[in-house]
């Protein structure tokens, strides 16, 4: 918001915060919060003075705003404010939000949102960061989609986790035990608390999910075969701590896999793959020759390939998946495309 505020594009295109809501406080504002409230908002706008949580309230107050298009954006990975976008749509406020729940869960759900984002005139949901956090990963596949072109694959190293384990575990010369490299991404934050949460799949299922109903197929994770890397004794373990120090047991598993694909002049990596023409699509630990782009990725970097109809070379899309800067940047990038779609005038207006 400080930089975008600084910015020659700003007198054109404004965007102001006047809500924030968490779990137990909110603050609501008729006029755009300051930057130094914003950049103290724990105690600024919800400390303990603020207003008790009251998020139909506060939807109620966003939607009666009538300065130009107003907008909610969900940074939670709640289920049950997901099941709330069709209400806030149907009010005229627009969502942008990196919460996969509403585009990888119930098809119904998606179905309803699609319905009610679909005019031109708005209101609509932008929802970029819900795979690969601010590449242009769901712009690119849209616009692909809209001018007609036959999606055939979409293959990708989703999971910044997954990359930095194989990127590491997997490569020529490399003498890291598989549990030594969990242990290390655990240590550097990049897995979940539970490392179990990165290895069994699923994230990286929810993001086939997204990229396959944007392409126009119904899938769903309840139907995509996903292969669970979590050895079988260790996934009912009661602790992380346990998984962890249990691991070392499986380091022979994974080592073979490794010798396999190496002597195979390849390497392992742990991919997600959307079937655009045969419905074969799947969630797996694959083999890539030395010489794939997959191969060569480095650290927890995220590389997805669109192949089409009018890329038969596959177009590619690489850099970081991951992270709260790359994440902000791709919300806010869904924000003015908001106030670039719908908010012609607000300079000149009187709000």
């Amino acid at each position: 918001i400080a930089a975008h505020a600084q910015s020659p594009r700003f007198a054109r295109l404004p965007i102001a915060v006047v809500g924030l809501i968490n779990s137990r406080k909110m603050a609501l504002s008729n006029t755009a919060f300051t930057a130094a409230d914003l950049a103290g908002w724990q105690s600024t706008l919800l400390g303990d003075s603020a207003q008790a949580a009251d998020l139909s309230r506060f939807a109620d107050t966003l939607a009666a705003i009538e300065c130009g298009p107003t907008a909610i954006v969900d940074c939670t990975s709640s289920d049950a404010i997901a099941a709330l976008y069709p209400s806030w749509l149907t009010r005229g406020l627009h969502v942008v939000t990196p919460n996969k729940k509403a585009f990888s869960g119930d098809m119904s759900l998606f179905r309803e949102i699609q319905k009610l984002s679909s005019s031109p005139l708005g209101p609509t949901v932008y929802h970029e960061a819900t795979v690969g956090a601010g590449l242009p990963v769901l712009s690119t596949l849209n616009d692909l989609v809209r001018t007609g072109d036959r999606i055939v694959k979409i293959e990708g190293i989703f999971s910044g986790t997954l990359s930095y384990l194989f990127n590491n575990f997997s490569a020529p010369g490399a003498t890291q035990k598989f549990s030594d490299c969990v242990a290390v991404a655990k240590e550097n934050g990049y897995t979940e608390p539970d490392p179990r949460d990165d290895l069994n799949g699923m994230d990286v299922a929810r993001k086939v999910t997204i990229l396959g109903r944007v392409a126009g197929l119904d899938i769903g994770t309840d139907t995509l075969p996903v292969e669970n890397i979590v050895p079988e004794s260790l996934r009912d373990v009661s602790t992380a701590e346990e998984f962890m120090v249990r691991l070392p047991e499986f380091d022979e598993h994974f080592s073979q896999l490794n010798r396999e694909a190496l002597q195979a002049g390849s390497v392992l990596r742990y991919v997600g793959f959307v079937d655009g023409l045969n419905g074969q699509s799947s969630v797996k630990l694959a083999r890539y020759p030395l010489d794939h782009p997959f191969a060569s990725l480095k650290g927890s970097d995220n590389i997805i390939a669109f192949t089409t109809d009018r890329f038969p070379n596959p177009l590619i899309i690489q850099g970081a998946g991951a992270g709260a800067a790359v994440t902000a940047f791709g919300i806010f990038s869904d924000l003015i495309k908001i106030a670039e779609r719908f908010g012609s005038g607000l300079a000149d207006s009187k709000c």
